[in-house]
């Protein structure tokens, strides 16, 4: 199976909508400089565009809306992880998009955001008791991780016979993995789901769900950043598969809903949000048509994919070198925001964007330049040999594309302080800014690391 290609039509989209993009980012970050959002004394912050992020909503809603016979069979939910921001969360859940939750302290995000628990889905592979006796007290969906995992929701349906969750297996189709091994979920040793092609394993699922009349999902998230879509839709298709050999097995359509996961890369080379949505669901279609006629819900879980291109960290250059020939321009942006392209940047590289000090894009005749960050480590690079305008003392730097597993995801290196998060929307009156998260202070730092307890290892024991 090979990727469908784009019209011509949803190509001029893309590129229309991703001139916009730019356009809105440009106004954005001139707006921030002159409207104190940054500065000297807030040298760091993160830029959310509410316009990108509707529209991208919009457009995934539309796409799965297109391969089925009505809308309502499909069920939207966000990863949280993407972007753990409770403003977010309820911005997503206006516009019809529920929760994917991995953990207690995201399920919490969720509820605090007003997401109906039966707008959540939990998917923790470690769930412990007390945090799935919550969740069937909230009636939030279930998918359990393991044979273990659906002996104690045996055990806790029995305590709480009036929960109004309902319940799913996550089953790992071991289609194989992307280019990025730490991401993959559909390899052979994946630590999540049954695993399908082990010895019994396909037996296993079958009788947890004879026994089990209450089981009535199946879940599976086959891959993330670096697997290509024919990949992921193989993935779906073993899925799909399953469910239809459990009903046949039942007599009945035991299995009413399936869960596909996320896992829609992005381009992280320019501006323009491709593969699309609308890509997928069509390959979808063609892959497994039986997932799309009427007999089962479908649920999502897209992350990155809503929410990487719309959101970007302004950093000022605090100082600019040369080291060894080479031209390095100091910033505030480093691994505290993006830990992932500092520690694996052949996987996860990011494009840097210049603007001068009054935060207009800057203008020169490009020179490779290193992009580093603050921490006291030398591989603290977000970019290494970037052709970009030569940056000066007072510039900024937009680290694009990481709305998503960016910036709201901090790294305590050095006790570098979290940055503020902003939304912003551009419109004909000006740039209006709404925040997000407020920054850290200095104080919240020494809270966290112990200051109310000073003397605990001198004194106390």
């Amino acid at each position: 199976m090979t990727e469908r290609t784009e019209t011509g039509a949803e190509d001029e989209a893309v590129t229309e909508a991703a001139a916009e993009a730019v356009a809105r980012r440009d106004l954005a970050v001139r707006a921030a400089v002159v409207q104190g959002i940054v500065g000297e004394r807030k040298p760091l912050a993160g830029l959310l565009d509410v316009t990108g992020i509707r529209r991208a909503t919009r457009a995934l809603q539309s796409a799965f809306a297109a391969v089925v016979p009505d809308p309502a069979l499909v069920q939207h939910t966000f990863a949280v992880k993407a972007t753990p921001l409770v403003p977010v969360l309820r911005l997503l859940y206006e516009d019809k998009i529920g929760a994917e939750v991995a953990s207690a302290g995201e399920l919490a995000l969720a509820r605090a955001a007003g997401v109906r628990p039966a707008q959540i889905v939990l998917d923790s592979p470690a769930k412990t008791v007390p945090e799935l006796r919550e969740a069937l007290d909230a009636g939030v969906m279930v998918n359990a991780d393991n044979a273990l995992e659906l002996e104690r929701i045996d055990a806790l349906r029995a305590e709480l016979p009036d929960s109004a969750s309902t319940f799913g297996l996550r089953v790992n189709p071991q289609t194989g993995t992307g280019t990025i091994a730490a991401t993959s979920t559909a390899g052979a040793t994946s630590k999540f789901g049954v695993p399908l092609r082990d010895e019994g394993a396909r037996e296993a699922v079958l009788a947890a769900f004879a026994q089990r009349p209450w089981l009535t999902r199946l879940h599976a998230h086959s891959g993330s950043q670096g697997l290509e879509l024919a990949a992921l839709a193989e993935g779906v298709r073993v899925v799909h598969e399953l469910a239809e050999e459990i009903n046949a097995a039942a007599g009945r359509p035991q299995v009413d809903t399936v869960d596909i996961g996320g896992g829609l890369p992005v381009d992280f080379t320019s501006d323009r949000a491709l593969p699309s949505h609308a890509q997928y669901a069509a390959l979808l279609k063609e892959t497994v048509p039986g997932l799309f006629e009427g007999r089962y819900t479908v649920i999502t879980e897209f992350g990155r994919s809503l929410l990487a291109k719309h959101g970007l960290a302004l950093a000022r250059v605090e100082y600019t070198k040369t080291s060894g020939g080479r031209s390095v321009a100091l910033t505030h942006a480093g691994v505290q925001i993006a830990v992932r392209t500092v520690y694996a940047p052949g996987s996860w590289p990011l494009r840097i964007a210049a603007y001068d000090a009054q935060g207009r894009p800057k203008e020169g005749e490009e020179r490779e330049q290193d992009i580093a960050g603050p921490a006291c480590f030398a591989g603290d690079l977000l970019a290494e040999r970037r052709a970009l305008p030569p940056l000066e003392p007072g510039d900024w730097v937009a680290v694009l594309d990481t709305g998503a597993y960016g910036f709201a995801h901090h790294y305590s290196y050095n006790s570098l302080t979290r940055p503020g998060v902003h939304g912003f929307a551009a419109g004909p009156e000006g740039v209006r800014f709404a925040t997000v998260r407020a920054a850290q202070t200095l104080a919240e730092i020494v809270a966290e690391s112990g200051g109310e307890h000073t003397r605990a290892l001198t004194d106390d024991l």
